[in-house]
């Protein structure tokens, strides 16, 4: 696998690799929702040297549309834990990303477990792992809502997640 221009990406990958295979609670935005992205790539689905199409243009699992200052409206699916979390269908979020996930590649995850639960104009937003106690991975930064008088939603569902396994015996 070529070496990454992003700083601990073999680091952040081995992290989410194992809040998955632990079923620990793991809050991934904007970078980390690509961090998600690939890890699972790499290790569920098994394509072939999965990187960064950054530094990998042939890579399986290509990023492209960057989404510096883009703002849009985010539809979740029915039952999903993002509509549960949001408390709505739909919510208009931020983003501060240079890449997303190329819609064309989202069938490999998704036939693998991987569910996109999420989409802002058809493109996935929001990743979730069945099953899973809390891995909603988002494109968006919850950080940059409008309403900062109060914890995003998805802020507060992690945090409601953390401490449920904190009390757990």
């Amino acid at each position: 696998m070529p070496d990454s221009p992003y700083r601990g990406e073999a680091a952040a990958v081995s992290a989410v690799r194992t809040a998955r295979e632990r079923d620990i609670s793991l809050p991934a935005t904007c970078g980390g929702f690509l961090h998600v992205l690939l890890a699972f790539a790499r290790h569920v689905c098994a394509p072939d040297g999965a990187a960064h199409a950054v530094n990998s243009p042939g890579s399986p699992l290509p990023l492209s549309r960057g989404l510096a200052d883009h703002e849009g409206t985010v539809h979740t699916e029915p039952g999903s834990l993002a509509e549960e979390a949001l408390g709505a269908r739909t919510t208009v979020e931020r983003y501060q990303c240079t890449h997303a996930l190329d819609p064309r590649y989202a069938g490999t995850l998704r036939d693998h477990g991987l569910r996109l639960t999420a989409h802002d104009d058809g493109h996935p937003r929001i990743a979730e792992l069945p099953g899973h106690r809390f891995f909603p991975s988002t494109l968006f930064q919850p950080e940059l809502a409008d309403d900062t008088s109060r914890p995003h939603p998805l802020v507060r569902a992690f945090a409601s997640a953390a401490v449920g396994r904190s009390t757990e015996t």
